[in-house]
């Protein structure tokens, strides 16, 4: 392990807590740069052994790169045309939709009067303030940088990949020659164990992903649910985002059941069915692909998840986790940060005891081999 400070422990800790509220709010702050820094980043490693296979068969490095971003572009633009032509076949029904949605809208305007006694012309002086908000927002000089920022996003995420990929050895030098040359093999071998976790993390979030969908549209099209295809790939996307993805993901395949198939049984089969798949991803997907690959408890997941949100949106919900992968890698490696490892990692007292006295027996056989 990297040695521990000798300062005393509240100096120690007072510079830990200080350290991360730097860095919070340098994300807070600066989550138009570095969001996309980090996201180029998890691809990046996604696609690195893809760079290594190809560049090892004899392919240039400028060459094997692109043709990894390539390949990552393939990919993305199938899913794309999938979806595409779903959507497509959703507006087609449009006009039946827009008739769905007028008899529940005048059947709420009805329910409204009747259990609220507020009539349909105060009704509709809301509607029209809300309107008016809704449209004075979107004129707002901010409208044109929540339109444009994803957009310069991802012009700017292939650019960025290529970039890390393509400086990867330069970016990891300069990094370990920030320790001094005692330390240099722990750093490496830190750096090693991140880029592992992050790698077998992605891979197995894709496989997650990919597997959550196919239970959803099975389920979806054994009750016969229109659009079953696009209900099922949306909710798998939207699972991606860590406990509250796969809440919205419910209500929205809902809401979308709801205008063709109004029938109570029928949205009672689709909460089964989101449930179904669910309790399965938790307790046998997440953990047999996901979950031995990073091992941070429930209640950190969750508050993570929601700090991330509240420093980044959606992004920062998604990115929460890996970065919890990598602060605890690096706490259980620094001494006087261990504790911190602890809270983060899923680990019993027993187990962690277990794993401190393995720990100690190598110590002690590598000390004796050296003496």
């Amino acid at each position: 392990m990297l040695p521990a400070d000798t300062k005393p422990f509240y100096h120690r800790l007072s510079h830990t807590l200080l350290a991360l509220g730097i860095l919070t709010i340098a994300i807070y702050f600066g989550q138009d740069i570095l969001v996309p820094l980090a996201m180029a980043g998890l691809l990046a490693v996604l696609l690195r052994p893809v760079e290594e296979w190809l560049i090892r068969r004899g392919v240039n490095k400028l060459v094997a790169i692109s043709l990894a971003l390539l390949l990552a572009f393939i990919v993305l633009a199938g899913l794309t045309a999938l979806l595409s032509m779903q959507l497509a076949d959703f507006m087609d029904d449009w006009p039946k939709l827009k008739q769905n949605i007028n008899d529940f809208y005048y059947k709420t305007r009805r329910w409204i009067r009747n259990e609220y006694s507020l009539s349909y012309r105060e009704q509709q002086k809301y509607l029209q303030q809300a309107q008016s908000q809704t449209l004075s927002s979107l004129q707002g000089p901010d409208a044109l940088g929540a339109i444009t920022g994803p957009l310069g996003t991802l012009l700017l995420l292939p650019i960025y990949v290529f970039l890390l990929l393509y400086y990867r050895a330069m970016l990891l030098h300069f990094v370990v020659t920030l320790f001094t040359e005692e330390h240099t093999e722990r750093v490496r071998e830190v750096l090693g164990q991140i880029k592992s976790i992050i790698q077998s993390y992605m891979v197995g979030l894709l496989i997650e992903t990919a597997s959550v969908a196919v239970l959803n549209i099975l389920g979806l099209l054994v009750l016969g649910v229109q659009y079953a295809v696009l209900i099922g790939v949306m909710a798998a996307i939207l699972n991606l985002v860590p406990y509250i993805g796969g809440l919205v993901a419910t209500v929205l395949a809902v809401a979308i059941t709801f205008i063709n198939h109004p029938e109570p049984e029928m949205l009672l089969g689709v909460v089964g069915v989101f449930l179904v798949v669910q309790f399965i991803d938790n307790n046998m997907l997440v953990p047999l692909i996901v979950g031995s690959k990073v091992r941070i408890n429930a209640l950190v997941s969750i508050v993570g998840v929601l700090v991330g949100g509240a420093l980044a949106g959606v992004s920062g919900m998604f990115l929460s986790i890996p970065a919890i992968a990598m602060l605890k890698v690096i706490f259980d490696r620094v001494d006087g940060l261990n504790a911190w490892g602890v809270l983060l990692g899923d680990q019993t007292p027993e187990e962690e005891q277990n794993k401190l006295l393995k720990i100690a027996r190598l110590r002690r056989k590598i000390a004796k081999r050296n003496s």
